[in-house]
């Protein structure tokens, strides 16, 4: 119960992304996420036709074996493939669709953002319909802002929170903002070290380097 008195619900968590390759960085932000928000899981779901940039050249089916491979020490952490399964580009909206009506009433569903998709947040797909289905957790990185004007601050403005045990009031519908610890680190950075020939070692988990290696991606 909370102090309010009304029941707590339990939470999950979605992080999405091309995650092209998952790194140290996304995976810490997962775990800090996990501990301070008490996710039940957080899932790690890679977009195979991620609407708003390119396609990777890496397969989705590669970029997800190497998510299953990071995260198969923390039970908290899943990789989450139901994008791979659906034709065409990978809307969020569906997604949430989809796993509201797996995780059923009594469970509440937050998606995660950096502050760079909250700056583009009109331009997605039915973006006006997501906090019908989850509660939004945005990260606040470093050199990033949130807007101050126009549609996307009037939505920050209308459902932002400011105590994150507000999520667990209701399955949907809030925006609150986390801080976490920045770590240096970008996929960009870990393609560019790979195509040179120089090593990645200590940027990401030394399994996911394995498999980098054992199919020759990125070179």
């Amino acid at each position: 119960m909370s102090a309010l008195g009304s029941p707590t619900l339990p939470l999950v968590g979605i992080l999405g992304g091309t995650f092209n390759p998952v790194h140290y960085g996304h995976l810490r932000s997962a775990l800090e996420l996990v501990e301070r928000l008490q996710l039940a899981q957080l899932r790690l779901m890679p977009s195979a036709e991620p609407p708003h940039r390119d396609v990777p050249q890496c397969s989705a089916f590669h970029r997800a074996a190497m998510v299953e491979i990071a995260v198969a020490g923390e039970a908290r952490l899943v990789c989450d493939a139901r994008e791979l399964k659906r034709a065409g580009k990978s809307y969020t909206i569906d997604s949430l669709i989809e796993l509201r009506a797996e995780l059923g009433s009594g469970t509440g569903l937050c998606l995660v953002m950096g502050c760079d998709a909250v700056l583009g947040i009109t331009q997605w797909h039915r973006w006006q319909e997501l906090l019908d289905w989850a509660h939004i957790v945005v990260i606040a990185r470093p050199g990033w802002a949130l807007p101050r004007s126009g549609e996307a601050a009037q939505w920050l403005h209308e459902h932002r929170v400011d105590d994150p045990q507000c999520l667990r009031q209701r399955e949907a519908g809030c925006i609150t903002i986390e801080e976490l610890r920045p770590l240096a680190i970008s996929s960009t950075e870990i393609r560019e070290i790979l195509a040179a020939g120089r090593s990645a070692r200590y940027l990401l988990p030394q399994s996911v380097l394995d498999y980098i290696e054992a199919h020759t991606l990125y070179r």
